[in-house]
Protein backbone atom coordinates (compact mmCIF):
# COMPACT_ATOMS: atom_id res chain seq x y z
CA UNK A 1 0.00 0.00 0.00
CA UNK A 2 1.55 3.28 -1.11
CA UNK A 3 1.52 6.59 0.75
CA UNK A 4 -1.45 8.76 -0.11
CA UNK A 5 -2.25 12.45 -0.13
CA UNK A 6 -5.72 13.84 0.55
CA UNK A 7 -7.49 17.16 0.27
CA UNK A 8 -10.95 18.69 0.10
CA UNK A 9 -12.01 20.01 -3.31
CA UNK A 10 -15.00 22.00 -4.56
CA UNK A 11 -16.80 20.78 -7.67
CA UNK A 12 -19.03 23.19 -9.58
CA UNK A 13 -22.40 21.72 -10.53
CA UNK A 14 -25.49 23.08 -12.23
CA UNK A 15 -27.06 23.59 -8.81
CA UNK A 16 -24.15 24.96 -6.77
CA UNK A 17 -20.86 23.66 -5.45
CA UNK A 18 -20.31 20.15 -4.13
CA UNK A 19 -17.55 19.67 -1.60
CA UNK A 20 -15.67 16.39 -2.02
CA UNK A 21 -12.83 14.35 -0.57
CA UNK A 22 -10.00 13.64 -3.00
CA UNK A 23 -7.22 11.17 -2.23
CA UNK A 24 -4.48 9.79 -4.47
CA UNK A 25 -1.02 8.19 -4.32
CA UNK A 26 1.49 10.65 -2.89
CA UNK A 27 3.69 10.65 -6.01
CA UNK A 28 1.10 12.86 -7.74
CA UNK A 29 1.16 10.84 -10.95
CA UNK A 30 -2.12 10.39 -12.86
CA UNK A 31 -3.93 7.21 -11.85
CA UNK A 32 -7.16 5.50 -12.87
CA UNK A 33 -10.04 7.29 -11.19
CA UNK A 34 -12.68 5.86 -8.89
CA UNK A 35 -15.83 7.78 -7.98
CA UNK A 36 -16.99 6.57 -4.56
CA UNK A 37 -20.64 7.13 -3.66
CA UNK A 38 -21.51 7.49 0.00
CA UNK A 39 -24.16 5.76 2.05
CA UNK A 40 -26.92 7.77 3.68
CA UNK A 41 -24.77 8.66 6.67
CA UNK A 42 -22.66 10.93 4.51
CA UNK A 43 -19.06 11.90 3.93
CA UNK A 44 -17.33 11.15 7.25
CA UNK A 45 -14.11 9.57 8.58
CA UNK A 46 -15.23 6.02 7.72
CA UNK A 47 -15.68 6.85 4.03
CA UNK A 48 -12.43 8.80 3.96
CA UNK A 49 -10.68 5.72 5.36
CA UNK A 50 -12.19 3.54 2.64
CA UNK A 51 -11.12 6.03 -0.02
CA UNK A 52 -7.61 6.07 1.46
CA UNK A 53 -7.40 2.29 1.15
CA UNK A 54 -8.40 2.48 -2.52
CA UNK A 55 -5.86 5.24 -3.17
CA UNK A 56 -3.21 3.12 -1.47
CA UNK A 57 -3.95 0.41 -4.02
CA UNK A 58 -3.07 2.84 -6.81
CA UNK A 59 -6.16 4.87 -7.65
CA UNK A 60 -7.28 8.50 -7.57
CA UNK A 61 -10.49 8.51 -5.55
CA UNK A 62 -13.19 11.18 -5.40
CA UNK A 63 -15.92 11.06 -2.73
CA UNK A 64 -18.50 13.81 -3.33
CA UNK A 65 -20.92 15.08 -0.71
CA UNK A 66 -24.06 14.20 -2.65
CA UNK A 67 -26.20 16.18 -0.18
CA UNK A 68 -24.35 19.40 -1.00
CA UNK A 69 -27.59 21.24 -1.78
CA UNK A 70 -28.31 21.12 1.95
CA UNK A 71 -24.86 22.28 3.06
CA UNK A 72 -21.23 21.32 3.28
CA UNK A 73 -19.93 18.27 5.13
CA UNK A 74 -21.08 17.27 7.71
CA UNK A 75 -24.63 17.89 6.53
CA UNK A 76 -26.04 16.00 9.53
CA UNK A 77 -24.27 15.62 12.86
CA UNK A 78 -23.97 11.95 13.74
CA UNK A 79 -22.19 10.13 16.57
CA UNK A 80 -18.81 8.49 15.99
CA UNK A 81 -20.53 5.11 16.27
CA UNK A 82 -23.87 5.02 14.43
CA UNK A 83 -26.61 2.80 15.84
CA UNK A 84 -30.12 3.65 14.62
CA UNK A 85 -31.61 1.31 17.24
CA UNK A 86 -30.15 3.54 19.94
CA UNK A 87 -31.30 6.75 18.22
CA UNK A 88 -34.35 6.33 15.95
CA UNK A 89 -34.25 10.03 15.08
CA UNK A 90 -31.29 9.38 12.76
CA UNK A 91 -33.56 8.11 10.00
CA UNK A 92 -36.16 10.77 10.70
CA UNK A 93 -33.46 13.28 9.76
CA UNK A 94 -31.97 11.36 6.85
CA UNK A 95 -35.14 10.11 5.16
CA UNK A 96 -36.22 13.42 3.60
CA UNK A 97 -32.67 14.04 2.34
CA UNK A 98 -32.65 10.73 0.49
CA UNK A 99 -36.11 11.30 -0.95
CA UNK A 100 -35.08 14.70 -2.32
CA UNK A 101 -32.14 13.25 -4.26
CA UNK A 102 -34.02 12.16 -7.36
CA UNK A 103 -32.56 10.08 -10.22
CA UNK A 104 -32.50 13.17 -12.46
CA UNK A 105 -30.49 15.14 -9.90
CA UNK A 106 -28.11 12.23 -9.39
CA UNK A 107 -27.46 11.92 -13.12
CA UNK A 108 -26.92 15.66 -13.48
CA UNK A 109 -24.51 15.75 -10.57
CA UNK A 110 -22.69 12.71 -11.90
CA UNK A 111 -21.93 14.64 -15.07
CA UNK A 112 -20.25 17.34 -12.98
CA UNK A 113 -18.18 14.83 -11.00
CA UNK A 114 -17.10 13.01 -14.14
CA UNK A 115 -16.17 16.25 -15.92
CA UNK A 116 -14.11 17.28 -12.92
CA UNK A 117 -12.21 13.98 -12.99
CA UNK A 118 -11.69 14.28 -16.76
CA UNK A 119 -10.03 17.65 -16.20
CA UNK A 120 -7.92 16.55 -13.22
CA UNK A 121 -4.20 15.98 -13.82
CA UNK A 122 -4.37 13.32 -11.09
CA UNK A 123 -6.68 11.09 -13.17
CA UNK A 124 -5.63 9.17 -16.25
CA UNK A 125 -7.48 9.72 -19.50
CA UNK A 126 -10.40 7.47 -20.24
CA UNK A 127 -13.39 6.13 -18.33
CA UNK A 128 -13.59 5.73 -14.57
CA UNK A 129 -14.90 3.13 -12.13
CA UNK A 130 -17.65 3.58 -9.55
CA UNK A 131 -18.30 2.02 -6.19
CA UNK A 132 -21.33 2.74 -4.03
CA UNK A 133 -22.63 1.73 -0.62
CA UNK A 134 -26.26 1.41 0.50
CA UNK A 135 -27.93 4.31 -1.32
CA UNK A 136 -24.66 4.78 -3.20
CA UNK A 137 -25.27 1.52 -5.06
CA UNK A 138 -28.34 3.13 -6.64
CA UNK A 139 -26.31 6.23 -7.50
CA UNK A 140 -23.71 4.05 -9.19
CA UNK A 141 -26.36 2.43 -11.40
CA UNK A 142 -27.95 5.73 -12.37
CA UNK A 143 -24.51 7.12 -13.19
CA UNK A 144 -23.46 4.10 -15.25
CA UNK A 145 -26.71 4.29 -17.22
CA UNK A 146 -26.60 8.03 -17.83
CA UNK A 147 -22.89 8.22 -18.72
CA UNK A 148 -21.98 4.89 -20.36
CA UNK A 149 -19.06 6.40 -22.28
CA UNK A 150 -17.44 7.55 -19.02
CA UNK A 151 -17.97 4.48 -16.80
CA UNK A 152 -15.98 1.29 -17.38
CA UNK A 153 -16.99 -0.55 -14.20
CA UNK A 154 -19.41 -0.11 -11.32
CA UNK A 155 -19.78 -1.90 -8.01
CA UNK A 156 -22.48 -1.73 -5.39
CA UNK A 157 -22.54 -3.18 -1.88
CA UNK A 158 -25.56 -3.74 0.38
CA UNK A 159 -27.62 -1.61 -1.97
CA UNK A 160 -31.33 -1.22 -1.32
CA UNK A 161 -34.32 -0.60 -3.60
CA UNK A 162 -32.38 -1.63 -6.71
CA UNK A 163 -35.37 -3.09 -8.56
CA UNK A 164 -38.65 -1.56 -7.42
CA UNK A 165 -41.90 -0.83 -9.24
CA UNK A 166 -41.09 2.88 -9.36
CA UNK A 167 -40.52 4.51 -12.78
CA UNK A 168 -37.04 5.63 -11.73
CA UNK A 169 -35.92 2.27 -10.34
CA UNK A 170 -32.17 1.71 -10.88
CA UNK A 171 -32.62 -1.65 -12.63
CA UNK A 172 -34.28 0.16 -15.53
CA UNK A 173 -30.87 1.60 -16.43
CA UNK A 174 -29.69 -1.84 -17.54
CA UNK A 175 -30.26 -1.34 -21.30
CA UNK A 176 -28.01 1.75 -21.23
CA UNK A 177 -25.13 0.30 -19.21
CA UNK A 178 -21.91 -0.75 -20.95
CA UNK A 179 -19.77 -1.09 -17.81
CA UNK A 180 -18.97 -4.36 -16.06
CA UNK A 181 -20.96 -4.58 -12.81
CA UNK A 182 -20.37 -6.29 -9.48
CA UNK A 183 -23.00 -6.27 -6.74
CA UNK A 184 -22.60 -7.77 -3.29
CA UNK A 185 -26.06 -8.04 -1.74
CA UNK A 186 -26.62 -8.25 1.99
CA UNK A 187 -28.35 -11.42 3.14
CA UNK A 188 -31.93 -11.01 4.37
CA UNK A 189 -31.84 -7.28 3.60
CA UNK A 190 -35.30 -5.73 4.12
CA UNK A 191 -34.43 -3.04 1.57
CA UNK A 192 -33.59 -5.66 -1.09
CA UNK A 193 -35.89 -8.70 -0.71
CA UNK A 194 -35.34 -11.82 -2.83
CA UNK A 195 -37.89 -10.76 -5.43
CA UNK A 196 -35.92 -7.55 -6.05
CA UNK A 197 -32.65 -9.48 -6.25
CA UNK A 198 -34.22 -11.71 -8.90
CA UNK A 199 -35.68 -8.79 -10.85
CA UNK A 200 -32.33 -7.00 -10.78
CA UNK A 201 -30.46 -10.07 -12.06
CA UNK A 202 -33.05 -10.66 -14.78
CA UNK A 203 -32.80 -7.05 -15.99
CA UNK A 204 -29.02 -7.18 -16.25
CA UNK A 205 -29.06 -10.53 -18.02
CA UNK A 206 -31.75 -9.45 -20.48
CA UNK A 207 -29.75 -6.33 -21.36
CA UNK A 208 -26.55 -8.29 -21.87
CA UNK A 209 -24.70 -6.43 -19.10
CA UNK A 210 -21.50 -8.12 -17.91
CA UNK A 211 -22.21 -8.64 -14.26
CA UNK A 212 -21.72 -10.65 -11.11
CA UNK A 213 -24.28 -10.56 -8.29
CA UNK A 214 -23.55 -12.37 -5.05
CA UNK A 215 -25.42 -12.65 -1.78
CA UNK A 216 -23.18 -12.34 1.26
CA UNK A 217 -24.62 -14.97 3.57
CA UNK A 218 -25.36 -13.71 7.06
CA UNK A 219 -24.24 -10.15 6.29
CA UNK A 220 -26.58 -7.32 7.30
CA UNK A 221 -27.44 -4.23 5.33
CA UNK A 222 -24.52 -1.85 5.85
CA UNK A 223 -21.92 -4.57 6.37
CA UNK A 224 -18.97 -2.51 5.04
CA UNK A 225 -19.38 0.41 7.43
CA UNK A 226 -17.08 -0.08 10.43
CA UNK A 227 -18.51 2.90 12.33
CA UNK A 228 -22.01 1.39 12.47
CA UNK A 229 -23.81 -1.39 14.30
CA UNK A 230 -24.25 -3.23 10.96
CA UNK A 231 -20.53 -3.86 10.38
CA UNK A 232 -19.45 -7.39 9.48
CA UNK A 233 -15.68 -7.79 9.22
CA UNK A 234 -15.72 -10.96 7.10
CA UNK A 235 -18.22 -9.53 4.64
CA UNK A 236 -16.26 -6.29 4.49
CA UNK A 237 -13.04 -8.09 3.56
CA UNK A 238 -14.93 -10.07 0.94
CA UNK A 239 -16.15 -6.74 -0.47
CA UNK A 240 -12.59 -5.47 -0.72
CA UNK A 241 -11.45 -8.56 -2.60
CA UNK A 242 -14.35 -8.24 -5.04
CA UNK A 243 -13.91 -4.49 -5.56
CA UNK A 244 -10.14 -4.62 -6.07
CA UNK A 245 -10.59 -7.57 -8.42
CA UNK A 246 -13.07 -5.59 -10.51
CA UNK A 247 -10.74 -2.59 -10.65
CA UNK A 248 -7.81 -4.78 -11.65
CA UNK A 249 -9.84 -6.24 -14.53
CA UNK A 250 -10.95 -2.77 -15.56
CA UNK A 251 -7.67 -0.90 -15.50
Amino acid sequence: MSDVRATTVDIPTEDGVADAYLVHPADGQPRPAVLLYQDAYGLRPQLRSMADRLAGAGYTVLVPNVFYRLGRTPVVDLPEFIDPAADPTIWERLGPMLAALTPDLVKRDAGAYLRWLADSPLATDGPVALTGYCMGARLALWTAGAHPDRVAAAAGFHGGSLATDNPGSPHLEAPHITAELYFGHADEDPSLPPEQMARFEEALTAAGVRHTCEVYAGAPHGYTQADTSAYDRDADERHWQALLGLLKRTF
